[in-house]
């Protein structure tokens, strides 16, 4: 060895953003002259610089080289003790390679962002929006959550309530907020509150954001129902208070001729007494319903049987039935050989799509409509199983797997209005590998991945992050 080296100190502290620099002396112990080149390596090296860079030496004599860290303050500057290395390299035995070590402790420091998503969120019963927290120092984060208003007018409730996040990664707290007081009629009114993030021996971090509680039911439609219940009343009122006086019309033809007695004629037979008729209530005929036009535009004036009106109900013609998954891989299945899968998607709002096969993409992209349910099927992969995260949920089905044979229906997620959007699923087939990619809201296609035979693969947004799928893609 012809080089001797010495770091002083051996070991320094430096804080993030801040400046720390070491001494790195070194002597030419050989018997030629020897030029030296200097490389900081390690996990510390992207924001370490050395100078000189070379260093050029007699035999028996001493130089000197600084060593400058300067951390950034983000997550990647990890706190704690963090070992750094010098690589030395001599010009004329570049074999002789040196690399004398230190330890370079980064202080912690602590940083955190918070927003609400959306910051405006209108109900009449409720409103749910979302707290992201982003921990943007270089330790792991706890903190506690809670909310509060003036007037302490809603009630709150957030899972979870406690949240641990290491450094440079994000969580997203459910938020729902409860009025205390429905308004039953009248406009909407804002309530303003506040969501706290809070962390021991720390200042809480707090958020604003406003409720619009809408009324159950417009004012007009109050002074309408106000209004129609004051006429009724009166109307009850008049109806009881008022008596009908009913008259024979009869009686009155007879005084207006003044005949009040008539005797017999010497000729007339006798007959009964004329009766007065007395007032009834109307007598109401109901008209016959009318006969419905037969389909095909005929008459309905046939005889026999067939005559009159009777001519029968049309009916509306069936719906064509929607082609599926299975529909679709045993007919690709027929005419071409080999693997594939076929697959269609529930989308919100707009219901089952028609299936695609192999690489195309099931779904929307850039219209923010998520996907709630999957059907798939393959041909000669020997079946195919799987399972649907959901957004509020997870794994509403654990581990009990969605499973079918080769052109058989596979289904995962649901299409029910009370289950939430899927944000992830599982997939694998029995034999080969399957690949997906997967586009969700706000990220955008995610990347191809594939599985090795038999295994599987997940595709979708990170469990913690909580964002919807929108568009898929499978081959096999």
């Amino acid at each position: 060895m012809s080089l001797w080296t010495s770091l002083e100190p051996a070991s320094v502290t430096v804080d993030p953003g801040s400046r720390a620099t070491v001494r790195l002396r070194v002597r030419n112990t050989g018997d030629v002259v020897d030029e030296y080149r200097f490389e900081p390596v390690g996990p510390t090296a992207p924001w370490t610089t050395v100078e000189p860079q070379t260093l050029r030496l007699y035999p028996g004599t001493t130089g000197t080289v600084e060593l400058t860290f300067a951390p950034p303050r983000t997550p990647d500057a990890t706190a704690g003790p963090n070992p750094y290395a010098v690589r030395i390299t001599p010009t004329e035995h570049p074999e002789a390679v040196t690399v004398p070590e230190g330890n370079l402790t980064i202080t912690p420091f602590t940083e955190v962002r918070a927003e609400l998503v959306p910051p405006t969120v209108k109900g009449r019963f409720r409103g749910r929006p979302r707290l992201a927290i982003d921990n943007i120092g270089n330790t792991k984060l706890t903190a506690s959550l809670s909310g509060s208003d003036h007037g302490d007018r809603l009630a709150y409730e957030l899972q979870p309530a406690n949240v641990q996040i290491e450094p440079g990664r994000a969580v997203f707290v459910n938020t729902t907020l409860r009025p205390r007081q429905i308004i039953w009629f009248g406009s909407k009114e804002e309530q303003r509150y506040n969501l706290a993030v809070r962390r021991s021996g720390a200042q809480a971090l707090e958020v604003e954001g406003t409720f619009v509680q809408r009324g159950f039911l417009p004012r007009w439609l109050a002074t309408a129902l106000s209004l129609t219940v004051a006429l009724a009343i009166a109307f009850v009122m008049i109806w009881l208070a008022y008596k009908p006086q009913v008259n024979s019309s009869a009686n009155e033809k007879l005084a207006e001729a003044g005949v009040s007695t008539l005797a017999p004629s010497p000729s007339a037979t006798p007959s009964a007494p004329a009766l007065v008729p007395t007032p009834t209530a109307p007598v109401v005929v109901e008209a016959p319903a009318s006969s419905q036009a037969p389909a095909d535009g005929g008459s309905g004036s046939g005889s026999g049987s067939g005559g009159g009106g009777g001519g029968t109900e049309s009916k509306a013609p069936a719906k064509p039935k929607q082609e599926t998954a299975a529909d679709a891989v045993n007919k690709l299945a027929a005419r071409s050989d080999g693997r594939h899968i076929c697959y269609r998607a529930y989308v919100a709002d707009k219901g089952w799509q028609d299936p695609v096969c192999d690489g195309a993409i099931a779904g929307t992209t850039g219209k923010n409509l998520a996907i709630k349910a999957l059907n798939i099927a393959t041909a000669r992969t020997g079946g195919v199983t799987g399972n649907a995260a959901h957004v509020v949920g997870g794994w509403l089905t654990g581990d009990k797997w969605s499973k079918a044979g080769d052109g058989v229906n596979m289904w995962m997620g649901s299409s029910k209005p009370a289950v939430a959007a899927m944000e992830g699923y599982t997939i694998k087939t029995i034999e080969g590998s399957v690949c997906q990619n997967a586009h969700v809201k706000d990220r955008g296609w995610l990347g191809n991945g594939c599985t090795k035979a038999g295994d599987w693969i997940y595709g979708g947004s990170p469990m913690e992050q909580k964002l919807q799928l929108e568009a898929v893609r499978f081959t096999v």
